[in-house]
Formats: C-alpha cells, structure tokens, sequence
C-alpha cells in the first residue's frame, strides 16, 4: 500500500474522529447548564436545542438577563417574564454604525419558524441604512408552543393533536373546530405583548437611549401576534405595528368566540375604543394569494369566512373593524396598505416596511 493512500486513511479517520464530541444544553439559567449529553438533540430538562460542547464558548457569554449591546449584531438571553421564569427568551440585535441615543428602535417578531436571527439579519442593511436598532426575540417552540406564540398566551390547553390535518403537497393545515376545545387565559401578565415592552426597557437601561416608544414590525405568525397586540394590549410603548401577512384574525366580533372572535374574552366597547385608536397598519403582500405556497395556511369553517387565502384575510380583517368602527362611531386609526409584487416573503416585505417606517424620517 503506498504512504500516500495510507496517509488519506489517517486523515479521513482523524477528521471523523474529531468530529466526534458531547453537546450540552444551550445556556438558559437552569441546573441542566452543566450536564453533558453523547449525541445531539433536545435537552430533556428545558427542550431547548443541545449544542457541540466546543460551541459553547460563545454561547456561555450570554448570562441571563444581562444586555449587552455592543456595535454590530449579537445576541442576549432574557427569561420568560411572569408568563414563566423559567423559560427563556434569545433576543438578536443589530446595532448600526451611526447609533445614537434617540436613534429609532424596532422590534421584529419571527414567524412560525421562531427564526429571529434570520429575520435580524434580513433587516441588517435597513438598520445600517436608517440608523435604527433592531431587536428580533426568539421563542422556542418546545417552550412556546400554537397557544403561547401565535395566539400570545390568550389560550392554553389546546387538543390541536386531535383536530387538525396536515393537507400533503401543500401549506394547507385544516382544522376540525367541532371538536377543538381550549381555556381562555384572562390574564394580561401571561400574554406575550408584555415581552415587548420589557426587552424595550431592558435595551433603552443598558444604552442610555432617551427613546420613549418603539416600532413593531412582525411577518407570518409575527404579523398574528401583532394584530392580537393592538386588539388586546391596553396599553404599551409601542408606537407603529406592523403586522405582515398573518394567516387568519381574530376579528374585533362579540359574535364569535377565540380564536376568531373575542366573544369569550373579557374586552369591552371600550376596550375597542382604545384598539382603534392605535396605529396598526396592516401590510399585506399583494402575491399572497391562492397561488401561493410558502408559509402554514389554516383552513376551517370560521377562518375561511375570512377568505380562502392571505390577501382575502387581510381585506377581510381590516374592512371588518372600519365597519364596526364606523357603527360604533369611534376614532379609526388603522391603515391598510397592500405591497405590489410581494407574496408571503418576510425579507421582501421588510424591506418594503423599512421604507415604509423609515425613509422619511
């Protein structure tokens, strides 16, 4: 055999060896920070992603609840808040080159996928480009499950294992609401909104920034999250929302019941006085229609009466509350704007925002 091949042996060997290595638990603050574990997979203490071990440099200098920003992009840990301190949240950043104290600041909110560092990344050009801060939380979805995200802690103990039907070949999820059942969670410490505001704090104390608001931008599941805040949240330091694309709404209804209506909530005619006065602006990608095929569709009786794709929703949603605005003969500040040539694409779409929110100013 000769020493050349015998060479390649070794060094295939060694390199398949070396790639050999324990994984741990990313840090979150619990005990289970320093067990280790012989193969990849989830944490079976918290459910967060387990990490090689030689990656965990980086990932042990973010200690909860210390915000650290510093120039460029990163990331940093905070818990759950009251709706769980045991549970945790990753929050990427970019802060741009031009920064300054009253510098806007923006808070992005991923879609299904929880992906914040993409959604971060996809806005790193408009921060540089505005001089804005932008701030995407990340929420595990073994953490946050349907309930906790996309419907923001206002329901819990979904049976949807039993109710809903993954279509094939297809976005399409249906929904069996015959026999989909839930709790109604009334308390407004438990919903997601709240995070918001607090990583808002959180940010402004580590900076010395003198911003008293922030914007919201969210896409997907982001922009559901987003409609919900303005219908439900009180009050908040959230100046522009900008929900993008949601799949299906809870509509401002005291006819129909969570998750399409708040019939089976404990909001007012003047919890809607306080809603409609907000500034949501829905952003509806003219291409998200029956065409197309990214991102999760919920199909049932209730929201297909919204229409049978994004962009129908979206009409659907927004005409809905102008009428019961109008009936009720309150203040409307909500805007519908649709995005020519975009469909259910969150990087288009933010750049568009981007514009939108910033170009002016």
């Amino acid at each position: 055999m000769k020493p050349t091949f015998l060479l390649v042996i070794v060094l295939v060997f060694t390199s398949f060896d070396n790639q050999i290595e324990d994984y741990v638990c990313k840090p979150c603050g619990l005990s289970c920070d320093e067990l280790i574990f012989p193969k990849a997979g989830t944490c079976p203490h918290c459910k967060m992603k387990l990490i090689k071990k030689s990656d965990l440099k980086k990932e042990k200098e973010l200690v909860l609840n210390e915000v650290n920003i510093q120039n460029g992009s990163g990331e940093f840990l905070i818990d759950g808040g009251n709706r769980s301190k045991d549970k945790t949240i990753k929050v990427f950043y970019h802060k741009p080159k031009k920064y300054q104290p009253e510098s806007k600041i923006l808070i992005i909110v991923p879609g299904a996928g929880r992906n914040g560092d993409s959604y971060r990344d996809a806005w790193i050009s408009a921060s540089e480009k505005y001089g804005v801060l932008i701030l995407s939380p990340m929420y595990s979805e073994k953490q946050y499950g349907f309930g906790d995200y996309h419907m923001c802690g206002l329901m819990y103990d979904l049976n949807l294992k039993n109710t809903i039907e993954y279509v094939k070949n297809s976005n399409i999820v249906k929904l069996k609401e015959e026999g989909f059942t839930f709790k109604v969670n009334s308390d407004p410490e438990k919903w997601i909104f709240n995070d918001f505001d607090r990583i808002f704090d959180l940010v402004i104390d580590s900076l010395g920034a003198t911003q008293t608001q922030y914007d919201l931008f969210g896409h997907s599941a982001g922009g559901q999250i987003l409609h919900r805040m303005a219908i439900f949240q009180h009050t908040s330091k959230a100046n522009r929302i900008v929900a993008s694309n949601s799949g299906f709404y809870t509509l401002p209804d005291f006819e129909s019941e969570l998750p399409f209506g708040i019939k089976n909530t404990k909001l007012t005619d003047q919890d809607l006085k306080s809603s409609f006065r907000k500034k949501l602006i829905l952003y509806i990608g003219e291409l998200d229609n029956e065409h197309e095929m990214g991102g999760t569709l919920l199909r049932s009786v209730s929201a297909d009466k919204q229409g049978k794709h994004r962009l129908e929703r979206g009409k659907f949603f927004f005409n809905t509350a102008k009428t019961k605005a109008k009936k009720m003969n309150l203040d409307f500040n909500w805007e519908l704007k649709i995005i020519p040539n975009i469909g259910h694409d969150h990087r288009k779409m933010g750049a568009s925002a981007a514009e939108f929110l910033y170009k002016k100013q």
